[in-house]
């Protein structure tokens, strides 16, 4: 018997600005926002008391609340509702090397987020290439992102992890690695349906080495095609968050 999955759908008011607050308790009625959400309330948007806002912490709480002391550096809002969205038993995971121009990283990030996968891992491969990783921004985009798609979940974002790291300790349903090596057997991802839980491995500009291959299909990553064309690393990632969500929800 095919066991059946139902995601909870939280409702936004799209003409209520939307806020993100990562200390929420859904328990308080009355409660003060940090400063740069105060700040970017009332300085930048001019916002006032008896105005409605929308607020999410990222892990599914959706509260709509009023604005009643409209102070820059600690505005206080109290709560008129909450929504909660459970997490999905269905979860996605991209795992894709880190690059040299870290724009198109981030730009990768936005996308993967407004598509809703659940999982980012920055993957460190023998061809990556070193670079700073600014956690602390690529959240804030990632944040961002959330927001403009009007989502009350963020995906987890992870420090850089090393390839053999992710490859032998990730428990996935489904795990797939796409690659460019000519010489493999590769299936078309979109073939693949109906299952809980998929991670898939994205290479740096250089794509992965041999033995990196090698360790993914000893540790039961299938390889697979993401179209007929060479993509760069983060337009892959890009396809491969659309196909493997699909993938998991169909």
């Amino acid at each position: 018997m095919t066991k059946s999955i139902t995601k909870k759908i939280v409702h936004f008011n799209m003409s209520i600005p939307f806020f993100y607050s990562e200390n929420i308790n859904p328990a308080e009625d009355t409660f003060s926002l940090n400063e740069d959400t105060s700040r970017h309330m009332v300085q930048v948007l001019r916002m006032k008391e008896g105005e409605q806002v929308q607020l999410t912490d990222g892990k599914g709480n959706l509260l709509t609340a009023f604005i009643i002391d409209a102070n820059k550096k600690n505005c206080t809002v109290r709560k008129s509702n909450h929504l909660f969205s459970p997490a999905n038993e269905i979860t996605s995971t991209i795992a894709i090397s880190l690059i040299k121009n870290s724009s198109r990283f981030e730009w990768f990030l936005e996308k993967a987020t407004e598509i809703g996968i659940n999982k980012i891992i920055p993957l460190l491969c023998e061809r990556t290439e070193k670079q700073h990783f600014r956690y602390d921004r690529m959240k804030g985009i990632i944040t961002s992102a959330m927001l403009q798609s009007k989502q009350s979940r963020m995906p987890e974002l992870t420090e850089p992890t090393p390839f053999n790291k992710v490859v032998s300790n990730q428990l996935f349903d489904q795990k797939f690695i796409a690659h460019c090596e000519s010489d493999d057997l590769k299936i078309e991802l979109s073939l693949f349906r109906k299952k809980l839980s998929g991670i898939i491995l994205i290479g740096p500009e250089g794509d992965f080495s041999k033995d990196e291959i090698s360790m993914s299909k000893s540790n039961s990553f299938i390889p697979v095609s993401l179209g007929n064309t060479r993509l760069r690393t983060e337009t892959a990632g890009v396809v491969a968050a659309v196909l493997l969500n699909q993938n998991m929800t169909n």
